[in-house]
């Protein structure tokens, strides 16, 4: 069983930054790729990115390549959003995701085996 709890949501103007942080308790968290989601008002909660369980792959949805960073610490059972150059369009409840041995390349929200249960990320222009 695996908690995640995410914090470092807020309100931010068009330009700036944000970075999000999600902490795991539980074991083995190191298995886990981890996802970022996000869910805009009357949107369908899509996928954002994923780090795999060594930190050394990534991917990102087209949206936000460039501009968003993930990154993890194991050692901390925590990963990281780093989010430059928000935009309104970001506004968004953002969750995060553990999916057990699960690849990068994994966007769907049924890959995914935990959840968290969001941080509030609104841009205002």
């Amino acid at each position: 069983q695996v908690q995640l709890v995410e914090s470092g949501g807020g309100l931010v103007q068009a330009g700036g930054s944000l970075r999000l942080s999600c902490v795991a308790s539980g074991q083995h968290f190191s298995l886990y790729s981890m996802a970022w989601f996000r869910q805009a008002p009357g949107k369908e909660r899509e996928f954002a990115g994923a780090i795999g369980w060594s930190g050394g792959n990534t991917n990102y949805a087209d949206s936000v390549k460039g501009r968003f960073t993930i990154s993890r610490d194991n050692a901390k059972n925590t990963v990281y959003l780093q989010m430059n150059s928000l935009k309104p369009e970001d506004t968004a409840v953002y969750y995060c995701a553990a999916g057990l041995y699960g690849s990068v390349y994994n966007t769907r929200i049924q890959r995914y085996d935990y959840w968290g249960q969001g941080t509030q990320v609104t841009v205002s222009s």
